[in-house]
This record gives C-alpha cells, structure tokens and sequence, in this order.
C-alpha cells in the first residue's frame, strides 16, 4: 500500500493525500507539495500511513520537501498581495456594474494563479473583468462562481448556538442535509430557526439526527423486545 500523508491548505479545509516517500513529517509541521494547482504550502494533520489505494486519487502528488522560514514569509506576503488584489478586483467589478459579490481571493503559493471567488444569482459575463485584472497582475487568473455555503465557510462567523460556525472551524466537506433530519428530531420546521447563516439548512441536523435517529432505534428495539 502506498505510504501517504495528509494535508490542509486551511484551517477547516479538506485533508488530500501525498505521496510521502522521502519526506517523514510529524503532525503540524508545515510542507511544500506539488498540486494540479501548482506548488502549494500545507500543515501536515496526518502523519505518514498505509493507505488503501482504493481510498486515493491516482497517481499520487509529491510532498516536495519541508518547508522552511522563507517559506513562511512568502506565505505571508501572499496573504498581504491577496487584500490588495481584492481591493482592485471589487472597484473593477463595480468598474464593469457586473452582478456578481466577490468573496475571496487567493494566490497560489508560487504565484502563479490567483483565484477570485464570488457569488452570483446566476452566469455573469466577466470576459472583460479577467483581462483588465490579467493586465494589472500579469499572471494566470482565473475567477471560480461558488455557492452560499462556500461563501460562510470562507468568510466565517458566529451560528445561532453562539459558537464559530462548524463549516469554518472543522468540517472539511459539506454533506448533505434534508428537512427530513429536523422532522426526525422533533424540531421546529421554521426556516428561520432550523437555517444556518448561508440560508441553507444548518449542517449541525446531519451528525445531531445521527445520534437521534441512533437513540430512537435503539429505544425502538427495547419495547420490541420488552413486548416478546
């Protein structure tokens, strides 16, 4: 079985796997890894395993080396060019009157791409917007229509329970939510009281219905058996 690690990009993003053959780095220690992206800087939140290749995405990419100091720093004035270029992408957008809310951006790691997340009621023509923002920074743009979810996840916040909102703190992937997860909960049908800050379900009815429906079978089966 190929020998991997596991890395996130984000605090609460998803772990993807490394092929880490000729590297060993222990749980939190930062790394330099090749993407389809390009080359990225990662946190290692799992240490080197066995892992079934049934479980992976083949072929496998590199973990390139450790990362060091220098890295940091480039990390960090990419965070510093990202508020920059948001700046600029919002008056262009404005520029353009495009019906689009922009949400995020983020640079690659060496530079090569920066991404423009943003939200929008349906297509929006942005042809133009990619070739005046592709004139001002001379690189690879590339501006990717994400949904409300996405939205609260990136920018954070505070749910109705008062803590940070689960999809900003820990969980990697959203899952699927259904109204019939707060009818099996006996909860109110309201949507105010059951939506989350996206004005989607809350994703909090997923892993709360799996403990309930968990505990009403159980209950279930004891009368069974108490009726035999």
């Amino acid at each position: 079985m190929p020998e991997v690690i596991g890395v996130r990009f984000k605090s609460a993003g998803k772990i993807y796997y490394f092929d880490a053959e000729c590297v060993n780095p222990a749980k939190g220690e930062m790394v330099i890894v090749e993407t389809v992206r390009g080359i990225e800087y990662g946190e290692t939140v799992m240490e080197k395993r066995s892992v079934e290749e049934e479980r992976l995405v083949l072929p496998l990419k590199k973990v390139i080396r450790m990362a060091t100091p220098e890295d940091r720093e480039t990390l960090l004035e990419n965070q510093e060019k990202e508020k920059e270029a948001f700046g600029l992408c919002h008056s262009k957008i404005k520029e353009h009157q495009l019906p689009m809310h922009l949400v995020d951006v983020e640079y690659t790691f060496d530079r090569g791409k920066i991404i423009f997340y943003f939200t929008a009621e349906g297509r929006v023509d942005f042809r133009e917007l990619v070739r005046d923002l592709a004139a001002v920074f001379r690189t690879r743009i590339e501006l990717r229509q994400i949904g409300v979810r996405d939205e609260a996840k990136m920018i954070g916040g505070i749910g109705s329970c008062g803590r940070i909102l689960c999809c900003a703190s820990f969980l990697g992937d959203f899952e699927p939510v259904s109204i019939r997860m707060a009818k099996e909960q006996n909860l109110s049908l309201n949507p105010t009281k059951i939506s989350g800050s996206c004005g989607r379900l809350m994703c909090c009815l997923k892993y709360e219905c799996e403990k309930s429906c968990s505990d009403d079978k159980e209950e279930k089966n004891g009368r069974n058996s108490s009726q035999d």
